[in-house]
């Protein structure tokens, strides 16, 4: 699979949008709004509805990432300004790994998968209100996060420090609570929350169990990959670089792989000549007493 992504890439690499994670935060806040300001407008004319989408309103195949968030005290628009800086992080920091082409993809395949979930979901079930957004899409970034990035330290409730490995266990927990929650209640609405979740873990199997050679963009790969060339690199400078080099013409043996050169045992410190200048050369000394005499 990593080769046909690098196949996808080359191909339609021009076309991914860079910094994604910025108008998704945009969508996102824009969707906050509405859920305040309009409640009851999501469901109404934005919300992810197949069957109205088959009868012409294609708009909200778009529209549903509008998706309000839930103001229960004005506490929440705390948590939501640190939810949004927390989603751009992960974001901006998996697309600076991966690039942008393969970031896009993951996101967006994500929205693609919802969408087809709710197809899926109409034909069985019959008309109904897909409860999909940005919401869990957006999850699936953490737990990406967590794989790239498990040694990084969040603080919880600012305080506490714990590495993303371990946030990354404890939310797949949770997200496999929340599947069989809802799944148990046996409704329409109840499957369907199920299954958007799972859509949402779905993208992320995906895209790191069928690609695990995807684990080379992780950043101690990367500077694993870094050092061994910077090595190379001064290995080859180092085989590189002349031996001998003669102090008055400056010809190396890789000039003339035939020359011979020699130290100057009159010259203060080590010069050395090539043989056409070892017995010509004027002796370097710096310092000489008056009452000695100059050798020749």
């Amino acid at each position: 699979m990593n080769q046909w992504l690098n196949k996808l890439e080359r191909k339609l690499g021009r076309l991914a949008i860079p910094n994604l994670m910025y108008y998704v935060i945009i969508i996102y806040a824009a969707g906050a709004i509405i859920g305040l300001v309009a409640p009851g407008f999501y469901e109404m004319y934005l919300s992810l509805d197949i069957g109205r989408v088959l009868h012409g309103q294609v708009w909200r195949l778009v529209t549903f990432l509008l998706h309000p968030y839930p103001f229960y005290s004005l506490a929440s628009i705390f948590w939501l300004v640190i939810e949004l800086a927390l989603y751009y992080y992960i974001g901006r920091s998996l697309e600076q790994i991966w690039g942008t082409f393969r970031f896009n993809l993951y996101y967006l395949s994500g929205v693609f998968f919802n969408i087809l979930a709710a197809l899926i979901l109409y034909f069985v079930f019959g008309d109904m209100i897909y409860p999909a957004g940005l919401t869990y899409i957006s999850r699936s970034l953490f737990m990406a996060f967590a794989v790239v990035f498990p040694d990084v330290r969040l603080y919880v409730m600012f305080i506490i420090p714990v590495k993303m490995r371990w946030l990354g266990y404890l939310y797949g927990a949770y997200l496999g609570y929340d599947i069989v929650t809802y799944a148990m209640q046996g409704t329409k609405e109840g499957i369907a929350m199920a299954v958007a979740i799972i859509v949402a873990v779905a993208n992320f199997l995906i895209f790191f169990i069928a690609s695990r050679k995807l684990q080379r963009f992780r950043p101690k790969e990367i500077h694993r990959r870094q050092a061994y060339r910077d090595e190379v690199r001064k290995a080859n400078n180092i085989a590189n670089f002349p031996r001998h080099r003669c102090t008055v013409c400056g010809r190396t043996e890789r000039d003339n792989p035939d020359l011979e050169f020699r130290f100057c045992s009159k010259c203060e410190g080590e010069h050395e000549y090539c043989m056409d200048h070892l017995y010509t050369h004027e002796h370097i000394v710096t310092y000489v007493d008056p009452g000695e005499d100059i050798p020749e």
